[in-house]
């Protein structure tokens, strides 16, 4: 069990003993971590660690320090304060791995809203093949299995590794698009459209290419 809090010799305010260590774990850990498990490491009840990551927020917003502490995926995790994001920008000019390409910034995005999605479901809306784009994201731990459709295709979903990277807490957080909610009957009726929209786009494409030139009009 964490001791009490003690008195910096400083003249600063009270040092939280519980709070300390939860830094110390956050800091240690590179994904964020749960209120659950910060009590199992520490000893404490639950509502005494949700207290001590409280007043630690408290305690970096007050003294501007350079790291704030912030709920994401599920858990509990420290990240460089905004206003450090230039001078990071500048030091981590060099990304160590490629960003993402227009296309599977598309998968993406169609994942995270129509989860779980399958591949041919995607490929259809895109009205191209989806297949290296997920296996990317996929490999980049954004995106991950989650089981199967009715018909027997892989279903695809996004990862915490998604909502950490992104800012987010769960995907319900994710913009609203355009501010619309539908309900389930309008939602599966726009899914369809979108589809059938893929296949237009799919089929059009098919006859600008084929070697005929029925497709090009004229």
């Amino acid at each position: 069990m964490i001791g009490d809090p003690e008195r910096a010799t400083d003249g600063a305010e009270p040092i939280d003993e519980l709070e300390r260590v939860i830094e110390g774990l956050l800091f240690l850990s590179s994904e964020p971590v749960a209120a659950g498990a910060l009590a199992d490491a520490t000893g404490a009840q639950s509502e005494e660690v949700l207290g001590a990551l409280a007043r630690l927020r408290q305690r970096c917003d007050r003294q501007r320090r350079g790291i704030v502490v912030r709920e994401l995926a599920g858990g509990w995790t420290l990240s460089s304060h905004p206003d450090v994001e230039p001078a990071a920008r500048r030091l981590l000019a060099k990304p160590r791995t490629p960003p993402l390409t227009a296309a599977q910034a598309e998968t993406l995005a169609i994942i995270a809203y129509l989860q779980p999605v399958s591949r041919p479901e995607i490929a259809r809306i895109r009205g191209v093949s989806a297949e290296s784009a997920t296996q990317t994201l996929v490999e980049r731990g954004i995106v991950e299995e989650s089981g199967r459709s009715q018909f027997g295709a892989v279903l695809y979903r996004t990862t915490d590794l998604f909502l950490k990277l992104f800012g987010l807490r769960s995907v319900g957080e994710l913009p609203p698009i355009e501010g619309f909610d539908p309900s389930p009957e309008v939602a599966h009726e726009l899914r369809e459209r979108l589809l059938r929209a893929g296949e237009a786009r799919a089929g059009v494409a098919g006859a600008l290419t084929r070697p005929d030139g029925d497709g090009e009009g004229g």
